[in-house]
Formats: structure tokens, sequence, C-alpha cells
């Protein structure tokens, strides 16, 4: 009696090692986006930024840049952080976040640099403290009606 129970367990337990429950494929550049919540609800994925070389590469040389996806930058300490759009091929909104994650300063529709030289690109935004830079594509602040002071979850 005792064998046949311990037998018993012995395939129970190699059974239950063979069933696989249903999940989503994960890629190798799902372990590089977090999510971040917009005050209407809406998850944004977003690859996060904290290496200087990585804050200032960001968004170059994209050709796009989904509704669902962005780029979140943490600078480190607050401080005013104006952003330009030197190599960056696709126009984006930009929304600094103060250390409390409330939105500072919105920059709609922010257009790519118009030439190949650095030193003609404007500037935009960084008037106000910010500790995070969130960047998503052009036209989604306003898609999400993000304002001045609403909290952005992450």
């Amino acid at each position: 009696m005792l064998a046949r129970s311990f037998l018993l367990l012995i395939v129970t337990a190699g059974l239950t090692g063979c069933y696989q429950s249903p999940r989503k494929t994960v890629t190798t550049e799902d372990y590089h986006l977090h999510d971040v919540k917009l005050p209407n609800g809406k998850i944004i994925r977003v690859e996060t930024m904290a290496k200087m070389a990585d804050v200032m590469r960001g968004m170059m040389y994209r050709d796009s840049l989904a509704p669902d996806r962005g780029m979140l930058f943490y600078h480190g300490a607050p401080g005013e952080y104006p952003y330009w759009m030197y190599q960056v091929k696709i126009p984006l909104d930009i929304i600094w976040l103060d250390r409390n994650k409330l939105i500072s300063e919105i920059s709609p529709r922010t257009p790519p640099c118009p030439n190949d030289k650095s030193s003609e690109c404007p500037k935009f935004g960084g008037s106000k403290q910010s500790l995070y830079v969130l960047e998503l594509a052009a036209g989604e602040a306003q898609n999400n009606k993000l304002q001045l002071g609403d909290k952005i979850e992450f």
C-alpha cells in the first residue's frame, strides 16, 4: 500500500512538471520595458534611460514610435533639463515630471532638428525643475488629455 502511494506521488509529480500554462512569448525587448500609467489609465511600455550615454542617445535614429510605447529618462537629481531633437527622425511629445511624478512641462509635437548641425538645433522645455522626462509619440499627450499637474505612475 505504501509503495503504491509513493508510486502514485511520483507519477503525479512527473505529470505536473510536464504541464505548461499558456503564456505570452517573452522577448529580450520585454526585459528592458517598464509600465508607465497615464492619468486616464492607459499603460505605456517605456524604455528607461538612466545612464548618461543612454540619456544622450535617447530616440536618435529611430524611424517610428508606437502609440503605446515611449522612453522615460531619469536624471538622478532635480534640475532644469532642456531637450533637443538632434538626429531624431520623428516628432515627439516631451513631458517633464517633477520628483513627485507630476507633469511640470509639456512640449507637444516637438519637431526633429531641421538640419545636421547640432549647434543649430533648437532646445525645448527644461525651464521647470524636473527629475524625469517622458517621451511619447507625437500627439499622444493630446490624445490622452495630459495636463500640467497630472500624475504619471511608474
